[in-house]
């Protein structure tokens, strides 16, 4: 059903500095769905999950992004934010001084929309944290502030489960963790999945899909999605790597004739 599609991306083409990175992207993730998005460096994985929540660096030079069945082209990223849009960062920044209750408090303010009271988000806030096995200590820190690689993606998680966007975008979320590590971000992506939700799952690595099982994976190279298949297209990758599938496409002669 067509009221099913949560996000519907059409032809999309960006550019960085007029330098096209996005070549025609087509991908279309429906509630209850989980999409992984895989390929080598440079193919444009992050730069797909930055155009969806809008950064200003990155120009859509054609095709289009509807979500819920609204174009979004014109949307400032706090606005997609509101309409139930997430990214969790690949490299989550510092901001000393700003305690992470604070910040997660005034970011359920921003997307709800009204001020939730203390008492009930310190409940709601508890209960996310239980849920996610974090410490009780760990609201009452700065930001990302001499945190872990593992602490600062476990933020991110507990940030998508107060907001409970329906859309998330997971920017290579598994980036320098240990396997423990892993396993506690995996269980909480786990968790969060739900009927009327859908998650983009951007991974350099197999190893995070050994725990989050995705629904379709699909391999980007070169601005492109070049392969699409389930969960064994992930595991063969792991096997074989990139250059079979870059042959198969045509892309790799394509690439060593551009290198020549």
């Amino acid at each position: 059903m067509e009221t099913d599609i949560l996000i519907h991306i059409e032809n999309l083409q960006v550019s960085v500095d007029e330098k096209p990175i996005l070549k025609g992207i087509n991908l279309q993730i429906r509630r209850g769905e989980v999409h992984a998005i895989m390929g080598p460096n440079g193919s444009g994985k992050s730069t797909l999950s930055h155009v969806l929540m809008g950064h200003p660096k990155y120009a859509v030079t054609g095709g289009k992004i509807t979500y819920k069945g609204q174009d979004i082209a014109g949307l400032a990223p706090d606005e997609r934010a509101r309409r139930g849009i997430f990214l969790a960062f690949q490299y989550p920044m510092a901001v000393p001084g700003v305690p992470v209750s604070k910040f997660l408090r005034l970011s359920l303010n921003a997307v709800r929309g009204k001020e939730i009271p203390i008492l009930e988000f310190r409940k709601t806030l508890k209960t996310k944290m239980e849920q996610l096995g974090i410490s009780d200590n760990f609201s009452g820190r700065y930001i990302n502030e001499g945190f872990s690689g593992g602490e600062k993606k476990r933020h991110e998680i507990l940030q998508m489960a107060l907001l409970e966007p329906e859309l998330a975008i997971l920017d290579e979320t598994d980036s320098g963790l240990d396997i423990d590590a892993l396993k506690v971000v995996s269980n909480g992506i786990e968790s969060l999945r739900g009927p009327e939700k859908g998650i983009l799952l951007i991974t350099h690595y197999q190893r995070m899909l050994n725990y989050v099982t995705p629904d379709f994976v699909h391999v980007l190279a070169n601005g492109q999605i070049i392969k699409s298949g389930d969960k064994n297209l992930a595991l063969e990758l792991e096997s074989k790597g990139y250059d079979w599938v870059l042959e198969e496409s045509g892309l790799k002669k394509k690439l060593v004739l551009t290198e020549e």
